[in-house]
């Protein structure tokens, strides 16, 4: 596994760099934001790990310009503002996690790892569609239709029918559906998802349409033909 780490705290960087080695992972630092996208352009990574506060940019900004060039690679935010609004900010950029500082490093290589692994084991990541009955989801340009109607969704929601389709026809916990399309699994109560299908709902099953989107009460949620 190969890894780019972003962070400007030199002891910081030092830390990670000497442990994740140790553990096999190869380990490409840098302090900047311009030298990251250098390296990006001559360098597949299985993860990025990049802070926010940077003395040539925003880790912010850098993960939206990944998501810009269409570059999926899982990015982990790793920043000592621990606020909730923060890691809200941090994910909504497009980052896969949030961890804050100070961090166990045995937890940061797992969490690099789980990415790692949920980033792989999506089959063909780097394709343009996801259809699922008569829903078309473009994932570079981030627009969605149903019987070929335009259907305007927030990146929330888009992220949460993403995961819905990826996953249809099992039922997913609750819990699953924060770890993986908030990535906040203590600090967001599940009730948002409730609230966040409930949008889907009113967009994508329009009177005239089936429904797809069913509830489990007390265990999640299944996409699945009426």
């Amino acid at each position: 596994m190969k890894i780019l780490h972003l962070e400007d705290e030199l002891k910081t960087a030092a830390a990670v760099k000497a442990f994740l080695e140790e553990q096999g992972i190869e380990v490409d630092h840098v302090d900047d934001v311009p030298e990251a996208k250098n390296l990006i352009s001559s360098n597949k990574y299985d993860v990025i790990i990049s802070d926010v506060k940077l003395p040539s940019g925003s880790g912010i900004d850098f993960c939206q310009w990944l998501r810009d060039q269409e570059i999926y690679t899982p990015v982990l935010i790793l920043s000592a503002l621990a606020e909730l609004d923060d890691k809200i900010t941090g994910l909504n950029s497009g980052s896969d996690d949030y961890m804050t500082k100070p961090f166990n490093l045995r937890e940061l290589q797992a969490r690099i790892t789980a990415l790692s692994r949920r980033y792989t084991s999506v089959p063909d990541r780097n394709r343009a569609f996801l259809h699922y009955d008569d829903i078309v989801m473009n994932l570079r340009t981030l627009e969605v239709t149903r019987n070929g109607e335009n259907v305007p969704l927030t990146s929330r929601e888009f992220k949460l029918l993403e995961y819905l389709i990826l996953n249809k026809g099992r039922v997913i916990p609750k819990l699953e559906i924060l770890e993986n399309v908030w990535n906040l699994s203590e600090e967001i109560n599940t009730n948002v998802i409730e609230v966040y299908i409930n949008y889907l709902r009113k967009k994508i099953e329009k009177p005239g349409l089936n429904k797809i989107i069913h509830t489990h009460f007390g265990s999640g949620y299944i996409l699945k033909d009426e």
